[in-house]
């Protein structure tokens, strides 16, 4: 039987007639103690060792907790890192994108000054050319003038007006009326000489 200790205090063992109290009683009463006894001592050595466990569980968590708090300081370290590094990559980029646009651009220009004096040395080879033709044609005899179209041109809807077609006779090709002359304009490059290099 197992004893709590309110138990024990109020325990009453029988008296033998001299006095003393009953052996058979008094030795189970003390085997009943000493199994209570026990099973407590059982007890409480479970429960230490389940505090020991419990205890290393809860130093675990505490290494645990304190592991994850360092690495969630790490992780946002790393944030920032790399955050502050993708702005200054992107800053470095946009700094090169605009240097890039301003090469561009000056190449761009330097092309345009190319062309546009290109442009004004063509124009230059093409004035003296004309004025080469200018100066051919005025050496050449004058040629007659053309004459003027008939007055009165044939209807289309009366067909009686036409008249047929002759043979043509071998006849002279037309001549070209005569180029007239166009003012010369100050020119930019060496033009007196008339002495180019084509090209």
């Amino acid at each position: 039987m197992r004893y709590t200790p309110v138990e024990l205090r109020h325990v009453k063992i029988g008296r033998s007639t001299f006095g003393g109290y009953r052996k058979l009683e008094t030795e189970k009463l003390i085997e009943d103690i000493a199994d209570s006894f026990e099973e407590v001592w059982r007890d409480r050595g479970e429960l230490t060792d389940k505090l020991e466990d419990v205890e290393k569980t809860l130093a675990e968590v505490k290494q645990r907790e304190s592991l994850l708090a360092s690495t969630l300081v790490a992780a946002e370290k790393a944030s920032t890192e790399i955050r502050e590094a993708a702005k200054r990559e992107a800053e470095l980029i946009i700094a090169e994108a605009h240097q890039e646009a301003r090469s561009v651009t000056r190449g761009a220009q330097s092309e345009r000054e190319r062309l546009f004096t290109e442009v004004r040395r063509v124009e230059t080879l093409l004035r003296a050319a004309l004025g080469m033709v200018e100066e051919t044609r005025n050496e050449l005899p004058a040629s007659p003038v053309a004459e003027p179209p008939p007055e009165h041109w044939p209807k289309r809807h009366d067909t009686r007006e036409f008249q047929a077609v002759q043979p043509a006779q071998a006849q002279e090709p037309p001549k070209l009326p005569p180029v007239q002359s166009v003012p010369d304009e100050p020119d930019e490059g060496p033009s007196t000489a008339r002495d180019f290099a084509w090209g």
